[in-house]
């Protein structure tokens, strides 16, 4: 009876929303209600709730005056504000990098003698002593054991040089880790993980802060021009949503609503998607697939938007200096054939072994690295990682210069003005064909020297990319798997071109390979070798082959990314279904509910508290609780929040207060209402008794109780409550039957019980 007055009394929106101004003595709203302490949960349901009331406000109000109106029009618009301040600050953030990096690369190298803040291939174009055979040697700029020595091919320069560049990269890298430890600890890492957490509704205070920003922007130039072996994307997008977080705060509409924060969020990792591979379109969808929980169609449209300002930003500062937006352009003149599909899907297999094999490696070093010593030392490990690194990289010129740089050139297509080691092939003297139509031709030393070179390069990527991710620094790892996978494929390409010009009769080559003619182009293996290794780390499909194409420009050459694409993920499926972001997620502990189907036969009373033989569940009554009695209750316990019942007695459920609400209804009603002492009683009902006046005066709390909190019955199964958590992202359900609790089945029991089911450690996660 007493519950169904206490129903029939509600307000419209106390029914909907079960929250109001949240105290009925108070005009003016309490500081902090409705937000969400460090490492909890955000209730979406709630923020959706908050956001519907906010909006009908400001419509009514629309119509009362022209300044509302305005008002009105303000806030309609100041999303899309958000997304061009997002787009803009990423893009120019982005294009700084660029410079930076290339700078510092070249640094460990050499100088230039007349403008020291230009790098290589700078300093020699604005030369006029500059042939195009020797490009890459100028006057102005020297190696450092020229410079110092004034020799350049002695025994003792090239130990000059050897030693300065390890110097500079250990100096780099230690400058970096030292500003990460002192200054952001959180700006450590690619970001991805903690970001998709965070999307899914985690509260990480500080991983999105104004110096997390500065300073993983500042180290990531360090730690990518130190020539350690990570990349510089994956931090990109963490940088982006940094600059998403920062310019939420300029509007009380996505400040005060952690829900609506996190649409921004999705948006401006799209921009980073974008700043980082010069793919807007492929941002998009990488925020979609990869990272996003919630992606409404209005959130796609605002990412479409602020991918396009960041990529348009990014093009005005033109930091690759070949006036395209693309890193790694590149132009085929020749088509694929349906034979070549064999070893692009053999790259597509070696993808995902690849994949399999770098996540178990990369996360039982990470393991071990928390649960030893190891983990004490950041600084010391990132100054070893370093130097083994520069030292077995220094000798190897194709390890020698930045990954990227490496890349370009494995996709370049060899032309007749290419100068480099892997395009010195054997010359028919007879050949009149066009520049751009070079027939197949047998390789040359330089070819094979190349193919030694590159094998090493490819063992040592390997090997070095799984000790490297996850240091205490900023590390991506989009570039590092490309490369793997782009060394890969130029080798198989060579292998498949050689097989081509001297077996040209065989069955496979007939058809479509006849002597003189341009076959086999093994740059577009190494394209496709360089999606199949990205697409087996982070299990990415139809996000991964659109970035790929637009990186490169090969819009003609999808099918074989396609395939190539998807077979690495069959691959990698097999031995495991965890991205490498995914695994980092579960390594950490944070409660993230993945997509994969729950398929065990249990019910919500296996995974409800209490258990047999543990307290009774704690609960608060709606009209017998003192100050006193909830003080203590919130005292003794760590409970995010007490669902409020008739009486202990018949244990009806009224609704769900929230701890910190509770928290801070009672600490400003005793500040600013007279007569709220420990003994007043605490009601829930629409309107308490009227009570003698040597009775203290009661406090009512009403307006904080939700009167709709998300129940499911003890026999639900839990197949469609891990589908319910996912699908609204609640914090918590009441278990009831009849109407009377039984229980409570909060987000990490979820997360407990699915981990218990697959065998994994159960206390495994470790926060709210």
């Amino acid at each position: 009876m007493a519950e169904a007055e206490a129903i029939s009394n509600a307000t419209p929106t106390e029914e909907m929303n079960g929250s109001g101004n949240l105290m009925d003595f108070l005009d003016e709203p309490i500081p902090d209600v409705g937000m969400y302490e460090d490492f909890h949960t955000i209730d979406w349901l709630r923020e959706k709730s908050r956001d519907t009331d906010r909006h009908r406000k400001i419509t009514s109000r629309s119509k009362e005056s022209i300044w509302e109106f305005v008002k009105s029009l303000l806030d309609a618009w100041s999303g899309w504000v958000v997304m061009l301040l997002i787009g803009l600050l990423s893009g120019t953030l982005a294009g700084v990098i660029d410079l930076a990096v290339d700078w510092m690369t070249d640094l460990k190298e050499g100088v230039c003698l007349f403008a020291f803040w230009y790098s290589h291939e700078q300093c020699c174009w604005t030369s006029n002593e500059t042939t195009f055979a020797d490009r890459d040697k100028c006057p102005q700029w020297q190696k450092w054991a020229e410079l110092m020595t004034g020799h350049t091919e002695s025994a003792g320069a090239y130990v000059l040089n050897y030693f300065l560049y390890v110097l500079w990269a250990l100096f780099f890298s230690f400058l970096a880790v030292s500003l990460v430890r002192v200054f952001a600890p959180y700006a450590c890492g690619s970001g991805i993980p903690e970001i998709k957490t965070i999307l899914s509704g985690f509260i990480i205070r500080g991983y999105l802060g104004k110096w997390t920003l500065l300073v993983k922007t500042v180290t990531l130039v360090l730690v990518v021009s130190s020539g350690l072996s990570l990349g510089k994307e994956g931090p990109l997008v963490h940088v982006a949503c940094c600059c998403g977080n920062l310019f939420c705060s300029l509007f009380s509409k996505y400040s005060k609503n952690e829900g609506k924060r996190r649409e921004v969020l999705s948006a401006a990792a799209a921009a980073g998607v974008s700043v980082a591979f010069g793919a807007p379109i492929g941002g998009v969808l990488f925020s979609l697939e990869e990272v996003s929980y919630y992606f409404p169609l209005k959130t796609l449209w605002r990412s479409f938007f602020a991918a396009l300002v960041a990529a348009f930003t990014l093009r005005s500062i033109n930091p690759f200096g070949n006036n395209r937006l693309v890193l790694f352009y590149v132009e085929y003149h020749t088509p694929w054939y349906m034979a070549e599909l064999v070893p692009f899907i053999l790259l597509g297999v070696f993808g995902g072994l690849w994949g399999t094999l770098f996540i178990r490696g990369n996360i039982a070093w990470c393991r071990r690295r928390k649960m030893t010593r190891l983990g004490r030392y950041p600084v010391l490990e990132v100054i070893a990682v370093t130097g083994i690194t520069a030292i077995l990289a220094f000798p190897n010129p194709y390890t020698r210069r930045s990954t990227s740089q490496l890349i370009s050139e494995l996709f370049n297509d060899c032309g007749a003005l290419e100068s480099s080691q892997l395009c010195d092939y054997i010359n028919n003297p007879n050949m009149s064909r066009p520049e751009d139509d070079i027939p197949d031709r047998p390789a040359g030393p330089g070819v094979y020297s190349a193919l030694w070179q590159l094998a090493l390069a490819l063992i040592f990527k390997m090997v070095i990319t799984i000790f490297t991710f996850g240091m205490k620094i900023p590390s991506g790892l989009f570039i590092p798997s490309m490369a793997v996978g782009a060394i890969a494929g130029r080798i198989m390409g060579i292998a498949v071109e050689q097989m081509a010009y001297h077996h040209h009769d065989w069955i496979i080559f007939k058809n479509w390979c006849r002597p003189g003619a341009d076959c086999v182009t093994p740059g577009l293996y190494a394209m496709v070798g360089a999606a199949a290794c990205l697409g087996g780390v982070t299990r990415m499909t139809v996000s991964l082959v659109v970035i790929m194409f637009e990186l490169t420009g090969g819009l003609e050459y999808i099918v074989p990314l396609m395939a190539a694409a998807v077979t690495s993920k069959w691959v990698a499926d097999a031995f495991g279904k965890e991205s490498i972001y995914e695994a980092h997620i579960r390594l950490n502990g944070y409660p993230y509910l993945d997509q994969d189907e729950f398929t065990h036969r249990t019910l919500a009373t296996d995974v409800m508290r209490p258990r047999r033989n543990e307290p009774p569940l704690a609960v608060l009554t709606q009209d017998s609780t003192t100050v006193e009695d909830v003080e203590t209750l919130i005292k003794e316990t760590d409970y995010n929040g007490f669902p409020v019942v008739v009486s202990r007695e018949s244990e009806r459920l009224i609704g769900f207060v929230q701890r910190r609400d509770l928290t801070l209804a009672i600490r400003n009603a005793r500040q600013k209402q007279d007569g709220v002492v420990s003994s007043s009683v605490v009601y829930f009902t629409e309107e308490p008794p009227c009570l003698a006046a040597s009775h203290p005066q009661p406090l009512k709390l009403r307006r904080i109780l939700n009167l709709s909190p998300f129940t499911v019955t003890d026999h639900t199964p839990m197949e469609t409550v891990v589908d319910i958590f996912r699908k609204l992202g609640l914090r918590q359900c009441l278990v009831t039957r009849s109407g009377r609790l039984l229980g409570i089945i909060t987000k990490k029991d979820v997360l407990r019980h699915m981990a218990q089911m697959t065998n994994q450690d159960p206390e495994s996660i470790m926060f709210n």
